[in-house]
């Protein structure tokens, strides 16, 4: 017989927990709802205590019990109200007779403990898990913090998320950026690889702005249709470039969904897998012959560029440059624009900083514990990176100006 699944948000009372029940009711003879919420206060500003004896036994070198010929010590302890997530909790905080000891749990000054959430929040947003966050207290702090209360904490943001992905959009963005990132998720019991679809625009003030992020394994034509709905649904009424890689169905998702917008090959991918196929001795001749065909002056000149590149190479490399005789259609509209604004348009250099921040998240997590638990780890680690978009890209100015005249009547003077 299978073993019945526990319910996600039902509480499993292991025999420590009884143990502690018990504990709390013999200790505090708790008899109703308010009785048990001044225990917690109470057992909290007693964690609190001793977590700063043990900053305080760190500070001065020696333990409470022990002796030392220092000429500071322990000098009792101060009173202190501060507010926390379950109200006003009174707390012991030692002194030294110097009173130069400065505790960092709670620290001088402090009123408010409350933010212990976002701190452990926060640890999340830098890539760490649930188990790192737990060693990472316990060595600081000396007390345990289960994983599960963790993810509880961190769960909290869901809603967070949920208003996130569905906020009111501009109703123009000159540029569009989609990517992919791919992760391993673990899904009943089986570790499969799940993409991560970052949909990132360029508004018409040049400012970077993280659209929508999607996690999904089954690229189609009607999956892009869907999610490009979702951007027209929460107000997107016109794109005027959309810069992808050749994402499976992207290019018929984009002519139902926009169809007066340009799909783009974004020729950092055209490059790398044209690359795939040439060995390390000939990779910097041939990348150098690549740049004469997306840096020529006109889409005339860049086939005719393509065509010589081939010729040179094709007797060594016959597939190499096949895709960009399939895909010439969405490599050309670059050719419209100067060199200047090629550069904003047709590389994703605009979210490699993001994706930098997603990739930390690859390096320190092996395997995400599921799709949801990755759809917060992206969440946060895109809050924290878009922190630094104080300014509009490089070069907007002339940019802007030429994406008017080329789409004269669909953006804003």
């Amino acid at each position: 017989m299978a073993k019945e699944k526990t319910p996600p948000h039902k509480v499993v009372m292991t025999e420590g927990k009884r143990e502690i029940i018990r504990g709390l009711l013999s200790e505090y003879d708790i008899q109703s709802a308010q009785d048990i919420q001044n225990a917690l206060k109470d057992l909290l500003g007693g964690t609190i205590k001793e977590m700063m004896e043990a900053e305080m036994e760190d500070y001065l070198g020696y333990e409470k019990s022990e002796r030392s010929d220092s000429d500071n010590y322990r000098n009792g302890y101060k009173s202190k109200i501060v507010q926390s997530s379950i109200g006003e909790v009174e707390i012991s905080v030692p002194q030294d007779r110097k009173s130069t000891f400065e505790p960092q749990i709670v620290k001088k000054g402090q009123k408010d403990i409350s933010d212990i959430d976002q701190k452990i929040i926060a640890m999340y947003a830098k890539g760490m898990t649930t188990r790192q966050i737990s060693d990472t207290i316990e060595d600081i702090y000396g007390f345990d913090v289960s994983e599960g209360f963790i993810s509880d904490v961190t769960d909290k943001i869901l809603p967070q998320i949920e208003d996130w992905q569905n906020r009111p959009l501009d109703e123009i963005y000159p540029v569009v950026y989609i990517d992919a990132i791919h992760y391993s998720v673990r899904d009943n019991g089986i570790i499969r690889k799940m993409a991560a679809y970052v949909i990132l625009g360029i508004n018409c003030s040049g400012y970077k702005e993280v659209l929508s992020i999607t996690v999904g394994d089954n690229e189609s034509a009607k999956y892009w249709l869907n999610v490009l709905n979702e951007l027209k649904n929460r107000g997107v009424k016109d794109i005027m470039i959309i810069c992808a890689d050749g994402l499976s169905g992207i290019k018929e998702a984009i002519a139902a969904a926009f169809p007066q917008t340009e799909y783009q090959r974004c020729m950092v991918h055209m490059v790398r897998n044209t690359m795939k196929y040439v060995p390390s001795k000939d990779m910097k001749s041939f990348a150098a012959d690549l740049r004469t065909i997306y840096n020529a002056v006109s889409e005339e000149e860049g086939r005719k560029a393509l065509d010589r590149v081939k010729e040179k190479w094709s007797g060594k490399y016959p597939n190499a440059l096949k895709r960009w005789y399939d895909n010439w259609d969405v490599v050309s509209p670059i050719f419209k624009f100067s060199k200047d604004v090629r550069k904003i348009i047709y590389t994703t250099n605009a979210i490699e900083s993001l994706n930098a921040s997603y990739r930390k998240l690859n390096r320190q997590r092996s395997v995400f514990p599921s799709d949801q638990a990755l759809m917060k780890a992206l969440y946060l680690a895109t809050f924290e990176a878009t922190k630094k978009w104080t300014q509009p890209i490089h070069n907007w100015g002339p940019a802007y100006g030429e994406m008017c005249i080329m789409y004269e009547g669909r953006l804003p003077d």
